[in-house]
């Protein structure tokens, strides 16, 4: 059996960091993700996914993420139900995040919330370093920039 999604889209609020009474983070947050197709005449229509993240990914998510930022996560559905004031069965689901990642340029993470990340590596400086090469680039497409694997060899798949 699997249980496996991945989303990516806009927070719609700033995720808040939260404690259980045993002292275990938890952080819930919603995430815009529009969908892939549209009716013919129609705008494109989003989803709005509940999320929750837990322990060192709660702190994360919290630490470094905000309103507007689009992100990529992974994670699993958890479902649930209960009964309303009504009486009614009531059926939830959530996705439970066990990776979430920065998606987008740096500058709109950096520009598109109230928060920013205290981070201060050199891999995300803004100006390259002067000691450093220049990246290669294979923007030619030669034949020269690939070489060809012996049809000999076992290939690993």
């Amino acid at each position: 059996m699997m249980n496996v999604v991945a989303l990516m889209g806009r927070l719609t609020a700033d995720p808040e960091l939260r404690t259980t009474p045993s002292g275990i983070s938890v952080c819930r947050f919603t995430l815009a993700v529009d969908r892939n197709y549209a009716k013919a005449g129609t705008e494109r229509q989003t989803d709005f996914i509940n999320c929750i993240a837990w322990r060192q990914t709660a702190e994360f998510v919290s630490r470094y993420f905000v309103k507007g930022q689009l992100a990529a996560l992974d994670g699993s559905i958890q479902t649930g139900s209960y009964t309303d004031n009504n009486g009614n069965k009531r059926y939830t689901f959530e996705v439970v995040v066990n990776n979430m990642n920065f998606t987008g340029d740096r500058r709109e993470r950096d520009g598109g919330g109230s928060r920013q990340s205290s981070y201060s590596g050199s891999s995300y400086d803004s100006a390259p370093r002067q000691d450093a090469a220049p990246a290669p680039t294979y923007s030619s497409g030669s034949a020269g920039d690939f070489s060809d694997l012996p049809l000999d060899d076992d290939l690993p798949f």
